[in-house]
């Protein structure tokens, strides 16, 4: 194993999350509108209201000057606002405290909730791990028997119907598939099987633990669904491939030379073999079911997960909650894919990730 690689690797993480927080912290100082805006904005709508209620009883030289007032007002209440959200530094200023902050993982306050960043993504983290773990697993209790039967049976009709049937549900966007599954199964126009929203029932607290189980895993299934069929297809195809790939190879032949059983080549030899790849690629699966394909779903099953915490916070440019996730989100996912690689190399040694095989 090459040492020096692995030491290079873990070295690169800083750099490279100090290069992704850089890039997107220039990409939001160029972005029209900020924090300070949308609040004063909100002010001056109310006070417009207010002004409009005042002004149809009062002088025009009433108005103006309560204009006037109001005017001084909104920008001594703005200069305020910059100062408490450190807007007064210069950008390099204030990028180098984050970062500083980020090493020490304090990442600050909500700008618009009173509570802390940290406090926020645990609130917010059980809903998507339940979505990430539980459709990771469907995937792979699904996708690896059915790439098995699809190697054995490669080239017959079950194989080609298959194949078309995961090319389309490749194809489709997990939130057209939540969107048919609401409307089909979710009381929209047609079945009232499964629950619209959340991932708890209104009764929940009065319920028996094994009823808490079964109400919570009730509603997991439609969101669950709609993250996983898109998944089914890459794992799916992996399996398959790798079977075929062991069938061909010379100890295959020989066990069957020997009058091995199909059954037992395929569990005792081939199967140890093949699965070592497809569960090595768990890691980055499991990273791309939690954090990049899961916020459209909890928009759309209002889940009160990190992605839609993360949307909202991009809508009212809560800079400390959208930097904070970035950073945590990075940095797992930095480490995930490296674990990742690491498990390649330990299933095969021939691998050098340097791109060579020996």
């Amino acid at each position: 194993m090459n040492k020096r690689y692995w030491i290079s690797r873990i070295c690169l993480i800083p750099i490279t999350l100090l290069g992704i927080l850089l890039i997107n912290f220039v990409i939001i100082q160029m972005t029209p509108g900020g924090p300070i805006e949308r609040m004063m904005l909100k002010m001056q709508s109310a006070q417009i209201a207010g002004h409009n209620m005042f002004a149809q009883g009062a002088t025009v030289h009433t108005a103006q000057s309560s204009h006037d007032h109001a005017v001084t007002v909104n920008q001594d209440i703005k200069d305020e606002l910059v100062k408490a959200f450190g807007f007064d530094k210069p950008a390099y200023v204030r990028f180098g405290q984050m970062v500083w902050n980020y090493i020490r993982f304090d990442f600050g306050k909500s700008f618009y909730q009173d509570k802390s960043v940290l406090t926020l993504i645990k609130e917010k983290m059980p809903v998507s791990i339940s979505l990430g773990v539980f459709s990771t697993l469907f995937i792979y209790l699904l996708a690896i028997p059915l790439g098995i039967k699809k190697a054995v049976k490669n080239g017959t009709k079950f194989d080609k119907i298959t194949t078309f049937g995961l090319t389309v549900g490749y194809a489709v966007p997990p939130f057209l598939l939540a969107i048919f599954f609401i409307l089909f199964f979710a009381g929209g126009s047609y079945f009232s099987l499964f629950p619209l929203k959340g991932l708890t029932s209104d009764n929940f607290n009065e319920l028996s633990f094994g009823y808490q189980i079964l109400d919570y895993l009730w509603h997991l299934v439609l969101p669950v669904l709609s993250l996983s069929i898109g998944g089914l297809a890459g794992l799916c195809f992996l399996t398959k491939n790798s079977f075929l790939e062991e069938f061909g190879k010379a100890y295959v032949r020989t066990a069957k030379a020997k009058g091995a059983s199909t059954t037992r080549i395929l569990y005792g030899h081939v199967f140890r073999n093949a699965m070592l790849l497809v569960l090595a690629g768990f890691p980055a699966l499991l990273i791309g079911m939690l954090f990049t394909g899961s916020v459209l779903i909890e928009i759309v099953f209002s889940l009160d997960g990190l992605g839609l915490l993360g949307y909202e916070a991009i809508q009212n440019r809560d800079y400390p909650v959208i930097f904070g996730t970035l950073y945590l989100f990075s940095l797992l996912g930095l480490v995930l894919n490296l674990l990742s690689d690491f498990i390649y190399t330990l299933i095969d040694p021939r691998i050098h990730m340097k791109g060579q095989t020996s």
